[in-house]
């Protein structure tokens, strides 16, 4: 993998990782409603999640969804569906330290598994491994991206789970954290539009 190619790399992740996307909407949610330190299985989640996602589309999952159209589309369908309703668990979420019941942020799990049914990290993964891959690498070249797209990745959505809190204390009033959280909800929902737009 040349030097350039690395930069390159660094800097698509870098943009894609920090940009707002369903992701990052929800680690701020989350940093707002229940600190850093509660966030952060959250944040590892995605960065692991998401590199090994990008892992095996470098081992060639790529060419599954091209050589099966239905099943792109079938994908999105559940990832609208699923960021649906985490955007109403979103809008509804308790005050910071009320611990309403079942409020809980993500684990690491749980934030693994979401990159599956999250189409910004989907295409991210597609892109880096078709764009940024070293011709005839293998899975040490597949390996190579996913790696450096998760060190990168870490610290660009850590920057949102630290914005929410910032904005912790003065949620606390009541009516502050409705309109902050149907906010947040309502830009997850918009995060969707290009993705469906691309499907039609």
């Amino acid at each position: 993998m040349t030097y350039e190619l690395i930069l390159a790399l660094i800097g698509f992740a870098l943009v894609s990782s920090v940009t707002p996307g369903p992701n990052n909407l929800m680690l701020m949610a989350s940093g707002a409603n229940f600190g850093l330190v509660r966030t952060v299985p959250h944040m590892l989640g995605i960065s692991l999640g998401h590199g090994f996602m990008t892992f095996l589309i470098g081992l060639g999952l790529a060419e599954v969804f091209q050589a099966v159209p239905a099943l792109r589309i079938a994908t999105m369908a559940v990832c609208t569906v699923y960021l649906l309703y985490l955007a109403w668990r979103i809008a509804h979420a308790a005050a910071p330290g009320e611990g309403a019941a079942g409020a809980r942020p993500f684990t690491f799990l749980q934030a693994a598994a979401f990159q599956w049914v999250n189409p910004k990290a989907i295409y991210m993964g597609i892109t880096a491994q078709t764009y940024y891959a070293p011709e005839g690498g293998g899975a040490l070249g597949a390996a190579m991206v996913a790696g450096i797209f998760s060190l990168v990745n870490l610290p660009s959505v850590g920057i949102w789970a630290w914005g929410g809190t910032q904005v912790r204390r003065w949620l606390s009033g009541g009516r502050r954290l409705v309109v902050f959280n149907w906010t947040m909800a309502g830009l997850l929902v918009l995060s969707l539009v290009p993705i469906l737009r691309s499907l039609g």
